[in-house]
């Protein structure tokens, strides 16, 4: 018989599509779905409180948990962020399809980190959430479910605050806005009065986000509602342009490059590309499975022929806000920064700032002298290329356009979870 939780998770994703298309309908307000996630904490005037948050990313390609530290000053301003410790595991949940109860044993050992770093007075009034994102999103309704539930167990067992809604698969919208008020809390952004703001851009696994604040009245009027997210902080209200893109991601655009898009699971396919050395077999894994690849070693290689494979994934189906265009502020993570790393355009431990062309330039050098690169980056020239095409053939940035390129900002994560984590300053104040 199927449990409480399995039941709820269960009729939770069946209304989720249908309550989505009402939910997004007029514009997605924030303030309204979410509640006053800057809510001050309930304590004696002029009284400082220090309160913790847990965060876990169950992304496509691992799960992380994030302990924030907050310190709550001011009773009508934003906390201030004292500290983060963080953590990660490899695979992601989605590679525990067909065993959850392993999906269990990994989160065990990130809430280690967890006791160890909340003290032991605060456990019981400090929340414990899981959002999951692409990776779920892709399994089977019935294997996402098991997981969730595994998550529900699991968090059961520790002595943290579990909201009711504590784990669930999070919308790619919710990502992106989540990730815009991540960087703007972080770069001091979101203060009262502050007008300018910086723009997000999230390269996962399995999808991608593009977020930021118009500058401009026609681009909010020329674009649909869907991509348009209304909420009010400090008395203004705020209309973010976002968009988030599934199957979009590093890995989803190798496996859309390659034809294997609903293969999976043959394991005896092989596929070719041209983005790969002419001469090269090898694989790679995304969520449950694993795909085996090759070089084309009769056909075309190089930049101009993986160019081609990539282009097709982007192009007409990628929108161009126009903005873009004009210069804005974006910063940019996960995969952008990763792979920008791996094909040295920056340092890892600095971050710094590149101009879009500088993917094009390093793929088209990768991409034709493949065989002289690392073969442990054998894929570097497929992700540069399809970076390239993202930028440019998809959201339509210009050459010289600069990205702030980061892993951290002040030592935190630049990731969602910091946003989402403010979402529950609300049940804190419960406590």
């Amino acid at each position: 018989m199927m449990s409480p939780v399995l039941q709820f998770l269960f009729l939770w994703l069946l209304l989720r599509e249908s309550e989505s298309q009402a939910y997004m309908g007029n514009g997605l307000d924030f303030a309204a779905n979410f509640g006053n996630y800057l809510s001050p904490v309930t304590r004696p005037a002029n009284a400082s409180r220090i309160f913790y948050a847990i965060m876990f990313d169950a992304g496509s390609t691992g799960t992380r948990i994030h302990v924030y530290t907050f310190i709550q000053k001011d009773p009508d301003g934003l906390p201030v962020l004292d500290n983060e410790m963080y953590s990660s595991e490899k695979p992601g949940l989605s590679a525990y399809a067909d065993n959850p109860e392993n999906a269990g044993y990994s989160l065990r050992k990130l809430l280690v980190v967890a006791k160890s770093t909340v003290p032991r007075v605060e456990w019981k009034r400090t929340p414990v959430v899981l959002r999951a994102t692409a990776g779920l999103r892709r399994l089977p309704l019935a294997k996402a479910l098991a997981l969730l539930e595994e998550v529900q167990y699991v968090f059961d067992e520790y002595p943290f605050y579990v909201p009711a809604d504590s784990v669930s698969i999070m919308d790619g919208t919710n990502e992106g806005i989540f990730a815009w008020v991540t960087m703007n809390f972080l770069t001091g952004n979101l203060r009262p009065n502050i007008k300018r703001t910086v723009g997000i851009l999230d390269l996962g696994g399995g999808s991608t986000q593009i977020t930021f604040l118009p500058k401009s009245k026609k681009t909010i009027k020329n674009v649909s509602a869907d991509f348009i997210a209304r909420f009010s902080m400090f008395n203004t209200t705020h209309e973010l342009y976002t968009h988030s893109y599934s199957e979009k991601g590093i890995k989803a655009a190798r496996i859309a490059a390659l034809g294997a898009s609903g293969s999976e699971g043959l394991e005896w396919k092989v596929y070719k590309t041209s983005c790969l050395p002419k001469n090269y077999e090898g694989e790679f894994q995304f969520g449950e499975f694993t795909y085996k690849v090759t070089g084309n070693p009769e056909g075309y290689t190089g930049y101009k022929a993986c160019y081609q494979e990539m282009k097709k994934i982007v192009k007409g189906i990628i929108q161009q806000p126009n903005e873009l265009k004009d210069g804005a502020v974006f910063f940019a993570f996960s995969y952008f920064f990763d792979h920008a790393v791996e094909a040295d355009l920056i340092d890892e431990n600095r971050g710094g700032a590149v101009q879009t062309r500088d993917f094009r330039k390093r793929a088209k050098e990768v991409c034709n002298k493949m065989s002289m690169f690392n073969p442990m980056k054998a894929f570097l020239c497929m992700d540069l290329t399809y970076i390239t095409c993202l930028l440019k053939d998809g959201y339509g940035f210009k050459e010289n356009t600069v990205l702030e390129l980061i892993k951290k900002v002040n030592n935190v994560e630049a990731s969602w979870a910091l946003g989402a984590a403010i979402n529950y300053f609300k049940y804190i104040s419960l406590l």
